[in-house]
């Protein structure tokens, strides 16, 4: 999909699709680093896609976001989900919804090399 294309698309759908694509590049992340059961490596995962975890992380790269990456937090942070937080704060909920949604543009456009270090500085930052 064009970037152009990918820009228009609703944040909360850009947010569905990068909660799925940052929960696989974790859970890949933890299958290279350890040799552990499941159950462990679920439990190490669950810390870096929480939305305190994920909150923290985008404030911490919100810097490092190109205009159009700020442009689609935004939208994402201002947008009602239909979901309340559970085990977060309203104000890191939709920071959490911000970075996936980020995340979910990035995939959806095709920025292999881009999406690729927004993930890894988040799962640096949200610890």
């Amino acid at each position: 999909m064009t970037e152009a294309k990918a820009v228009q698309l609703n944040p909360l759908t850009l947010a569905f699709v990068g909660d799925g694509v940052y929960e696989l590049f974790v859970r890949t992340h933890a299958v290279e680093i350890m040799d552990v059961k499941a159950s462990k490596m679920n439990a190490y995962c669950r810390d870096f896609v929480k939305a305190t975890s994920q909150a923290k992380a985008y404030r911490a790269i919100e810097s490092e976001l190109t205009e159009i990456e700020r442009g689609v937090a935004h939208r994402a942070r201002n947008s009602h989900p239909y979901n309340k937080a559970k085990n977060a704060s309203g104000a890191d909920y939709m920071h959490a919804t911000a970075l996936e949604a980020v995340i979910g543009y990035l995939y959806v456009s095709e920025q292999s090399e881009r999406l690729a270090y927004i993930q890894k500085r988040a799962m640096e930052e949200s610890i």
